[in-house]
């Protein structure tokens, strides 16, 4: 028999999703918050879906996130089999790579399933405090 968790563990960590589009930054050393309040996700383990409130706040260095590019990559989520965790890492990973800010946190609460629910964070540069 397969160890589906550890299938599962993996999953949709090389999906392939839209590109993340930017815009250069005029202004240096201010913050953007950006709050998806409908994220959705599928759980690889049960295929049930999984949803939560993803914000991403980063100080931009040369450029900023273009909000429209960000929805689409955002909304290939929907029907990707990931882990929270991943989802949040993955997203993270995807924002450093697009825009290059001097600082990142991607914070993932996600509704309560079985009573239990889960607050994933990721900040860039990895090892960095919380808090930007």
């Amino acid at each position: 028999m397969a160890d589906t968790t550890n299938d599962a563990a993996a999953a949709g960590l090389d999906a392939e999703l839209p590109a993340i589009e930017t815009f250069p930054s005029k202004h240096s050393d201010y913050e953007i918050t950006v709050e998806i309040p409908e994220f959705t996700s599928v759980c690889p383990k049960t295929g049930l879906p999984d949803f939560g409130i993803i914000t991403i706040r980063y100080v931009p260095g040369e450029s900023c996130l273009e909000l429209k590019s960000l929805k689409m990559y955002l909304l290939a989520y929907r029907n990707l089999g990931i882990f929270y965790e991943n989802a949040v890492n993955r997203i993270l990973e995807d924002v450093v790579a697009a825009c290059r800010p001097v600082r990142a946190i991607v914070t993932g609460a996600f509704t309560p399933r079985g009573g239990i629910r889960s607050i994933v964070e990721a900040s860039h540069p990895r090892g960095s405090q919380t808090g930007t």
